[in-house]
């Protein structure tokens, strides 16, 4: 899965937005797992997935703070 761009991300409705940070909790979640039992290959992805997340929240703060 490769990073989602702001522009992407901003094109999405509220109930994708919210939608895809629930799945990239899980997927943040599934990745600490994988590291702590030592099967996680790609570490670098837990970091992309952080930051999507991030990116995530903010578009949704931003809408609400406008509604």
């Amino acid at each position: 899965m490769a990073q989602t761009k702001i522009s992407e991300i901003r094109e999405l409705s509220t109930e994708e937005l919210t939608s895809k940070l629930r799945d990239l909790k899980q997927e943040a979640l599934n990745l600490r797992l994988q590291q702590a039992t030592g099967q996680l290959e790609n570490t670098a992805r837990r970091r992309l997935v952080r930051r999507e997340t991030a990116r995530v929240q903010t578009i949704l703060k931003q809408r609400a703070q406008q509604a």
